[in-house]
């Protein structure tokens, strides 16, 4: 495989073990993606309208900031981001994320962890945030248990 980075954001550590066990397959790099102000319980309580999450989930325009602007980008080809679905989206720290750094030529694979929605347009609502020779793959859900060869395997099957 091309240098491979595994950057992703995690709510509650779900997200943070499928990264792990990921760039452990890969034998990739990894990032971690943080906001400049960390999500609170209050604001993960999705089924509260007025919480964090359901209005980044329902105002395109919203983009929390990162917590560092470090990732050395440049050095990889291809690039794994990781992200909990919500409403079938990518939280918009992945779009803040996207556009910070130049993904120009660059292969991104989206996964995520998600405990009842898939992917749905979650491609489509971040092609908009790189550059258009960028290539998106949807990786898909990394869900439950993972262990190397089924993560391997996984690998093997991406049109990378």
């Amino acid at each position: 495989m091309k240098k491979a980075l595994v950057a992703y954001f995690s709510a509650s550590g779900v997200t943070a073990r499928a990264a792990k066990a990921l760039a452990q397959a890969a034998g990739a790099d990894l990032y971690e993606i943080r906001p400049a102000v960390p999500y609170t319980k209050a604001d993960l309580n999705w089924m509260d309208k007025s919480s964090r999450s359901s209005v980044e989930m329902n105002d395109k325009s919203s983009r929390p900031a990162l917590a560092d602007g470090d990732a050395k980008i440049a050095d990889y080809d291809v690039v794994f981001v990781g992200f909990p679905i919500w409403w079938y989206v990518a939280p918009t720290l992945i779009n803040t994320f996207l556009e910070r750094y130049d993904f120009a030529g660059k292969t991104i694979v989206l996964f995520a962890t998600s405990g009842g929605s898939g992917l749905g347009r979650t491609a489509e609502g971040l092609r908009g945030s790189v550059s258009g020779s960028t290539r998106i793959v949807e990786g898909g859900l990394l869900n439950g248990r993972l262990s190397p060869d089924s993560l391997k395997a996984w690998l093997d099957h991406l049109p990378l």
